[in-house]
């Protein structure tokens, strides 16, 4: 019986993560629609190229809290925009890497950051994608053992009817 709900489901799974893609590529955004300077990567007041390096990587390691899933160099959102705006002012200001994140932390929260830190309240961000996995796994595991017992149950039964029939 599994064996032959199996390949529906898998078919099912399939369709469902292409549908997620296409829904994805259909949101993709226009270039045109980028904030102003999206392709220079800033807000355009930066001119040291160290200062526009340290921006980047800055931008990258934060999170654009509207899109949740891109970074502040990703995301053409209004406030990613402001965000980096924000944040070219404190490199000019020359802050440290160290008080930028403070204060964006402070401000929005550790889910402005890309990657957390490791705390008691993070953890399980950090495991829960394992635990998912490690727990898909059993329960492919169990499925399988399963429908191969049945399998076995269902030809020993076939054979008990033959020779009963005979």
């Amino acid at each position: 019986m599994i064996r032959d709900i199996a390949p529906r489901l898998a078919a099912r799974a399939v369709a469902c993560l292409m549908a997620v893609f296409l829904a994805s590529a259909a949101q993709a955004t226009d270039p045109r629609q980028a904030p102003p300077g999206a392709d220079a990567l800033d807000m355009g007041m930066l001119r040291d190229p160290a200062d526009r390096a340290r921006y980047r990587t800055l931008a990258e390691e934060l999170r654009c809290l509207v899109c949740q899933n891109q970074s502040l160099i990703d995301s053409p959102a209004g406030l990613a925009g402001d965000l980096r705006h924000e944040l070219e002012k404190m490199i000019l200001e020359r802050r440290s890497d160290a008080e930028i994140k403070n204060f964006m932390v402070e401000r929005y929260g550790e889910f402005v950051l890309f990657r957390p830190p490791m705390r008691g309240s993070t953890w399980v961000l950090w495991a829960g994608p394992f635990v998912l996995l490690a727990g898909g796994l059993l329960v492919w595991i169990r499925l399988r053992r399963r429908s191969e017992d049945d399998v076995d149950i269902d030809l020993e039964q076939a054979r008990r009817r033959l020779e009963a029939s005979d």
